[in-house]
């Protein structure tokens, strides 16, 4: 369970980032951080990379799915995120890429709850599960249409997003090893169970050592994708 650090860097860099970004006060320090004016837009590379302060009213892309739905959507975010909690323990044995692509994922889901859940408390605008997700990352690419709407800039965006989008593109770049693992495990267990259905009379500490060399395969495999990361 070591790659939940990644969850939790994400989560607290993307808080870090948010507040850098909306500002933020602390009354009995007397302190006050004013941070960006909403709509204030800095360039960093040009025209083509700004920082740009907005707050999503919805889901990705600017989406509002209107009041009514908020609090679903905050409530769903909220399952989600703790259905990734458990999935990723359930995991804790599986290859290193499929625990970091879901560790990504976690993060950023958090992220953009604790937005959704408590900003419109924090900051005086909305009851809870009704807050805005901040917004920032600004870039210019090719104009697209999505949604019926049509954007000659990319959608703005934080880290928390970033975050999903990175573990989603691990997951498809090793669809096929996740995918041959699963196999691998099947047809160990059904090999294992077709035997002790049989009158091969298998023992119970030889249905063991099976498991133990699914195990096994398991920790080889993580193994070598350590030392791949290591050479890269």
């Amino acid at each position: 369970m070591k790659v939940i650090y990644i969850s939790i860097a994400v989560v607290i860099i993307d808080q870090l980032t948010k507040l850098f970004v909306k500002g933020f006060s602390i009354p009995f320090l007397n302190f006050n951080f004013d941070g960006m004016y909403y709509g204030q837009s800095i360039p960093v590379i040009g025209d083509f990379f700004r920082l740009t302060y907005i707050e999503n009213p919805g889901m990705a892309f600017g989406f509002d799915p209107g009041d009514g739905f908020k609090l679903a959507i905050s409530l769903f975010s909220l399952v989600a995120s703790v259905g990734l909690l458990i999935y990723l323990y359930a995991i804790r044995n599986k290859s290193l890429s499929l625990r970091i692509a879901i560790a990504f994922i976690l993060g950023g889901a958090v992220g953009n709850l604790i937005d959704r859940t408590f900003y419109g408390v924090l900051f005086d605008y909305a009851p809870l599960f009704y807050g805005r997700v901040v917004d920032f990352f600004d870039f210019d690419f090719f104009d697209f249409t999505l949604f019926g709407r049509s954007y000659d800039r990319w959608p703005i965006f934080n880290i928390a997003d970033a975050a999903v989008s990175i573990g989603v593109l691990i997951l498809i770049l090793f669809y096929k090893k996740h995918e041959e693992e699963k196999e691998l495990e099947k047809s160990l267990v059904t090999v294992t169970a077709d035997a002790a259905d049989s009158n091969s009379q298998i023992k119970p500490d030889e249905l063991t050592s099976a498991e133990n060399f699914i195990n096994t395969a398991e920790e080889i495999n993580e193994q070598t994708d350590n030392r791949k990361e290591v050479s890269d």
